[in-house]
């Protein structure tokens, strides 16, 4: 197996041609040993206000052909120390969130079964849900990191339980993350009952609330993340509302005073070296995304996910020398 994955030059290829897969990597929907694959999730049925994040990964994928290939942060090229495919969109059924977890957790499980980490792209936030179960039956429950302006551990919509505000409710009930060992960042907004968040530390999840980070700063609120997680293996949720809807209009609940894109870039880049199984970056919504600036932020960061695997790939290697 090559152990790097090449990417069309730019300069023999324009960027607006080929297919378009996650920054022109290779499209192979037969599963094979990887570090990572990219993985398209076109379901919104569990959304509770807008829809039209099933067109979220497509956006992702067409914004991503305006990447280059190194970090210049991490000092890093991901493609010298990691190997990876776009495997694809999950078969969903739109109306049908039961049988489209199933299909998401069945296929998100034989990927990451042979060792290679899924990086999904939504997709509404019910998503994480079925990741996290297919997870943890490779790796056992894991620690959550989790970047939104919602804590997502409400109990039902409507007598629902299975919606996008209630993923880690349920996951937690399930047993498939550790709440001890989880941690919840920039929750703001206004909330059904004063007690909201309260209620999510109630349940074991560490909170830190978006006027929290700005007391405390960036770097002591990623250090408190470190903390948290230490040496556990780790699902990195990223919903697209974290960051203020002037950073990122097209989502479903957007929420004002949030974070710029530059802050999230920041907070993520301090997590190198972590222990990561998966992530997902979920609820961008092109129809309300007309500059297209959503989905190219929501790019860039699928990117620092990859950056972050290759940079504990390289110190893995700088360890055997």
């Amino acid at each position: 197996m090559s152990e790097k994955f090449e990417l069309p030059s730019p300069m023999t290829m324009p960027r607006f041609s080929g297919i378009r897969s996650f920054m022109r990597l290779p499209y192979q929907q037969e599963i094979e040993k990887k570090d990572f694959v990219i993985l398209g999730v076109p379901f919104d049925t569990s959304a509770s206000y807008r829809s039209g994040a099933r067109f979220g990964p497509e956006a992702i994928r067409r914004s991503s052909v305006l990447l280059r290939p190194a970090n210049v942060f991490h000092q890093i090229r991901p493609s010298d120390y990691i190997t990876g495919v776009d495997g694809g969109d999950v078969m969903v059924i739109p109306g049908n969130t039961q049988q489209s977890h199933q299909n998401i957790t069945a296929h998100v499980m034989e990927w990451a079964k042979g060792g290679t980490v899924p990086i999904v792209l939504g997709g509404d936030h019910s998503i994480s849900l079925p990741e996290l179960r297919a997870l943890a039956s490779v790796h056992g429950p894991l620690s959550l990191v989790h970047f939104d302006a919602h804590g997502d551990t409400w109990d039902e919509y409507w007598g629902e339980k299975y919606t996008h505000g209630t993923p880690f409710r349920r996951a937690l009930e399930e047993g498939v993350i550790d709440p001890s060992r989880s941690i919840q960042i920039g929750m703001r907004g206004t909330v059904y009952d004063p007690n909201d968040i309260n209620e999510a530390r109630e349940l074991g999840f560490e909170v830190i609330t978006a006027d929290e980070i700005r007391v405390i700063g960036l770097d002591e609120t990623m250090k408190r993340v470190r903390q948290r997680v230490e040496n556990q293996k780790i699902f990195l949720t990223f919903d697209i509302d974290f960051l203020d809807p002037v950073y990122a209009p097209g989502t479903g609940t957007p929420e004002i005073a949030g974070f710029t894109s530059a802050e999230a870039q920041h907070m993520l880049r301090q997590l190198a070296g972590l222990r990561f199984v998966g992530f997902d970056l979920v609820e961008v919504l092109p129809a309300f995304d007309p500059t297209e600036v959503t989905a190219l932020t929501a790019a860039t960061i699928v990117f620092e996910f990859l950056s972050l695997l290759a940079v504990s790939k390289r110190s893995q290697s700088e360890k055997v020398v």
